[in-house]
């Protein structure tokens, strides 16, 4: 059974004729009529009754004829996507990212894609780093954002940035009067702190220990931007990662550089053996950008100077 013979039964049952429907082909009626003839032959059972010179459908012909419609509904839609592709629509663009970089971060690159957007569908989905690596893993999205501590196995995967922490607080702690935070001021202070299993509380964790001094956080939470709101609350300091920081300056949020390089790592993930699409590059490109600006952000905030965080874009 061809799809020809398909497309000429459609035009058939939707014009009522076979005159109509050759001239909405562009064929002759004996044509018509020919396919129609095979058509029912291939499927073994009638599809039309001839009353008194007219084609009278079956049962058969209207069943087939609701299989049919599904069936070139997802053909026009495959049309519609080349006439898309053609004309320079972008298409969709599915991102996935943990919520360091998806709360705050992924949207204000995305703004940068403003020009662009009226061409596209975006969806960006915030979860946790194991969720990304599952759902890029399974196809779900073009790529993700992901930290350090999941494995990225079966999956193409970079470095896409590598921070050092900064220690967070409430305007005027004792220690914002400090332009670095040490080990000593961390355990003698209340601390907020991210999960124990975290790669970065497990890194700080470590370093204290080379110090002599252990954390006892009042507070442990698996985000960033929680600890953040607890040390504005004044419930205590906290080490996070200044990309997720930046977003509390406003509010009064105070943030220090910290003597010891607890990195903050970002892996960025993708299918193996499939093509980056043209709106995922642009979309990485102004990553890139939003990256770079931050670190500026961080190095012009009041009372870092030289002394900032550090930022390195993979």
């Amino acid at each position: 059974m061809l799809l020809r013979e398909i497309e000429v039964f459609r035009a058939v049952m939707g014009a009522g004729s076979t005159s109509k429907a050759a001239t909405l082909l562009g064929i002759s009626q004996p044509a018509v009529s020919q396919i129609i003839r095979k058509l029912e032959t291939s499927a073994e059972f009638r599809l039309f009754e001839r009353v008194r010179g007219r084609l009278v459908p079956t049962q058969e012909a209207e069943a087939l004829l609701a299989e049919v419609n599904q069936c070139f509904v997802g053909l026009e839609l495959i049309q519609h996507r080349i006439r898309s592709l053609r004309s320079g629509v972008m298409g969709r663009l599915r991102i996935a990212a943990y919520p360091a970089y998806g709360t705050s971060f992924v949207p204000r690159a995305i703004a940068r894609m403003q020009p662009q957007l009226d061409n596209m569908k975006v969806s960006l989905q915030v979860m946790s780093s194991r969720d990304v690596y599952q759902n890029v893993l399974a196809g779900q999205y073009d790529f993700g954002l992901m930290a350090d501590e999941t494995p990225a196995s079966g999956l193409e995967h970079h470095a896409f940035a590598h921070m050092n922490g900064v220690i967070v607080m409430a305007p005027g702690h004792a220690l914002a009067r400090k332009s670095v935070i040490e080990p000593a001021d961390l355990v003698s202070h209340p601390h907020v702190g991210l999960n124990p299993e975290d790669a970065s509380r497990l890194r700080l964790e470590k370093m204290l220990q080379a110090t002599d001094h252990r954390l006892a956080p009042v507070v442990e939470t698996p985000y960033a931007s929680t600890i953040c709101e607890l040390a504005l609350a004044g419930v205590g300091i906290g080490l996070v990662n200044p990309i997720v920081a930046i977003d509390f300056v406003e509010r009064g949020l105070v943030i220090r550089p910290f003597s010891l390089n607890v990195l903050f790592s970002c892996v960025m993930v993708s299918r193996p053996g499939v093509l980056m699409s043209e709106a995922s590059k642009t979309l990485l490109r102004c990553m890139r950008m939003q990256l770079a600006d931050d670190q500026e952000k961080l190095r012009t905030l009041r009372g870092q100077g030289d002394a900032s965080p550090r930022l390195r874009v993979a």
